[in-house]
């Protein structure tokens, strides 16, 4: 990860230090070296730290703890630094143009950069707290009349491995409001751990809690397949194994290609669940005949599909599924005034779509993330109650 971006970090990192030092300190700490030694010190810290990261064969390290404090420390002493520098450019600018008397960028700066270290403070330790349920309809001509009615909470993108620093209650929360909304089923749309099936283990005694009368069905992200580990196919394999035992220790109906058939009386619908169905370089393992095998023409079923993305390219066209779940995009992690940067890349990030025929995705946008660092987002629980539409 740190590996890809190296040279852009590198640069973020030294050019404001380059330009507070050089462009604008020079003159007034002439022969106080030891302000130029403390202005660098965070600089030469980062730089350190951003090389032995980049050393790393895996996607991230093992330990998530090392990368969010990367980050962490790149919000809290890089990020505004750089902000400032680029406000006493611009008002470097004008002034030469004439257009002021004096560089007000410096102080725009300065306020701006107060207010980026403030939001990366709250984003990393109080943005992802709490839980937020959100409660959506869905109506459908095709839903037996014994479901109506009919509850599903779902949730998605745990994360489990950054739940760190004391943080695994957080967890907690979100299976207790699960269980208190009393759902028929629940659905878990992927994205359990992060880099590696060990993180489960403080996570299993709190998933395995979760309760509803037809049971816990889930299927895998791109995170669960253990890629991001870049090891040989002997140890990726191993720890695949890992993560489908420890979801079966669990209680869960993990579902690989395949669907489960829920009954009430007489009546039934399908719970379809697909491998992840991603993009190259995230794994593209989805194979939607197999998931639909056995389902009649016509029968209710409930798609689950960890990347959304894959409902226009491959649910629509290939399966018959009236209403497909999933996660995946975390709803960009930040909302700022209803925009989210999940917006530049998604074409359904967060709630639901349908299209002409009534057919729709719902995308949730989960409960953690690979970095625990949330700004107007909190963590949700959503409950979905089926209709049938006469």
């Amino acid at each position: 990860m740190i590996a890809r971006i190296f040279i852009l970090l590198i640069l973020v990192i030294v050019l404001p230090f380059l330009y507070i030092d050089y462009g604008m300190m020079k003159e007034r700490w002439r022969g106080s070296k030891w302000k130029h030694v403390l202005l660098w010190l965070p600089c030469i810290g980062m730089l350190v730290y951003t090389l032995l990261l980049a050393q790393l064969r895996s996607f991230a390290p093992i330990e998530t703890w090392q990368l969010f404090l990367y980050l962490l420390l790149l919000g809290v002493f890089i990020v505004p630094a750089a902000v400032f520098a680029l406000c006493s450019l611009i008002g470097a600018w004008c002034k030469r143009k004439g257009w002021t008397s004096r560089n007000n960028g410096r102080r725009v700066g300065v306020v701006l950069g107060v207010m980026c270290l403030l939001l990366v403070i709250y984003g990393a330790f109080f943005g992802g707290k709490g839980v937020n349920v959100r409660r959506v309809d869905y109506y459908s001509a095709q839903l037996p009349p014994a479901f109506d009615g009919y509850r599903v909470a779902l949730f998605s993108d745990a994360h489990v491995g950054s739940y760190i620093w004391g943080s695994i209650g957080q967890l907690a929360i979100v299976v207790d409001s699960l269980n208190a909304q009393h759902a028929n089923m629940i659905a878990f749309t992927g994205d359990l751990q992060n880099m590696h099936p060990d993180e489960l283990l403080p996570a299993i005694p709190i998933m395995k809690r979760l309760n509803a009368d037809d049971g816990v069905f889930s299927v895998l992200g791109n995170h669960d397949y253990g890629d991001y580990l870049r090891a040989d196919s002997a140890t990726t394999k191993h720890n695949h194994q890992l993560m489908l035992g420890r979801q079966e220790e669990m209680g869960w109906h993990l579902l690989l290609d395949e669907n489960f058939t829920v009954r009430r009386g007489g009546d039934s619908i399908f719970i379809a669940g697909m491998h992840n169905d991603g993009k190259v370089p995230i794994p593209t393992k989805g194979d939607p005949d197999k998931a639909m095998a056995g389902v009649p023409q016509g029968a209710f079923t409930i798609m689950l599909e960890h990347d959304p993305a894959s409902w226009q390219r491959t649910v629509l066209p290939r399966t018959t599924a009236q209403l497909t779940l999933s996660g995946h995009t975390h709803g960009g992690q930040v909302n700022i005034a209803g925009v989210s940067p999940a917006a530049i890349t998604c074409n359904e990030y967060d709630g639901m779509y349908e299209d002409a025929s009534g057919r729709a995705l719902f995308v949730t946008t989960g409960i953690s993330g690979f970095v625990p660092f949330r700004i107007g987002l909190k963590p949700e629980v959503v409950v979905i109650t089926l209709h049938r539409k006469n």
